[in-house]
């Protein structure tokens, strides 16, 4: 038996599937089933009994899984011991904060620098990727708080504050959408877009509302964060449909948005791990980006 062994039976108590888990550990699936079937043959235990497609646990697996969540947490507290005695010693603390790559570069920086003044003990690491990727870094442990989209693809997460927001279309100043109250796909048919790539909820949704009104989107770009989408917009290459809460943190220097219709509505959330103990520092950081998120940005110049 082994620690890998260990964290791959956590992962499956925790998801239902060996597909599941190995999406949590960054593992292929047969390398989980293979870890699970290890781990069960050094126990001379059975785990799991396959049930329509999922994994379900056997008593024996249930007995053990307070034992696999201790071991996980311990094994976290070593990691982050070390963690700190590498930043420089007992009294560094650490808190990993997972945010969309747009705001990692835009609103980040003025954040970290509002905390760390009241906070000079804190060593901030801040985590980038997409809303998955906060999913995934919370759930691995290498995150303690992350910026998700609702519903969450992945159990085992908490939310601590929610955010309200939905699409608007984005546009380079002076386009002729600019003298439009709101923009619909009736609106756009003749227009290059520039969407937030396929495999995204938000595509869907969009997707979704061109086929509505059918309308064929000509999309001349599929990029990959909202930051991206902006500075493309900027260059005239087209339009975009994104999230406005989002947008708004974005340098909009030759941009300007509307709202778009139908209404697609985003719902974000601040999550830690269920189990996560309170922690103050964590409380003090998910104010500070709430408030930050919601305040409108000051405008250059």
């Amino acid at each position: 038996m082994n620690f890998k062994q260990l964290e791959a039976f956590h992962a499956i108590m925790l998801s239902g599937s060996t597909t599941a888990a190995a999406e949590r550990l960054g593992l292929s699936q047969p390398a989980v089933s293979r870890l699970l079937a290890q781990l069960e043959e050094s126990l001379s235990l059975r785990l799991f009994v396959r049930e329509k497609g999922r994994l379900t646990p056997t008593a024996e697996a249930q007995a053990l899984r307070s034992d696999a969540q201790g071991l996980m947490d311990s094994a976290q507290c070593f990691r982050r011991h070390a963690e700190q005695l590498r930043l420089g010693g007992f009294r560094r603390r650490l808190l990993k904060v997972a945010v969309p790559n747009t705001l990692a570069t835009t609103l980040m920086p003025t954040l970290a620098q509002r905390f760390m003044q009241t906070h000079p003990d804190v060593v901030v690491e801040v985590l980038s990727g997409s809303y998955s990727d906060a999913e995934q870094a919370l759930l691995g442990r290498e995150a303690d708080i992350g910026l998700v989209r609702l519903p969450m693809e992945m159990q085992g997460l908490s939310t601590r504050a929610t955010l309200e927001s939905e699409a608007v279309c984005i546009m380079p100043k002076g386009h002729a959408l600019e003298q439009l109250a709101e923009v619909s796909p009736d609106d756009l048919i003749d227009c290059s877009l520039v969407l937030l790539g396929r495999q995204r909820q938000i595509r869907h949704e969009i997707d979704m509302a061109f086929r509505q009104k059918r309308v064929q989107p000509r999309v001349a770009l599929e990029v990959h964060s909202v930051s991206e989408a902006c500075a493309h917009v900027a260059q005239g290459l087209g339009v975009s449909i994104v999230n406005a809460l989002l947008a708004r943190h974005c340098p909009m220097g030759g941009v300007t948005s509307r709202p778009f219709k139908p209404h697609i509505a985003y719902q974000l959330a601040i999550a830690t791990l269920s189990h996560a103990p309170a922690s103050p520092l964590h409380d003090t950081f998910t104010q500070l980006l709430v408030e930050a998120m919601v305040q409108q940005p000051a405008k250059a110049g």
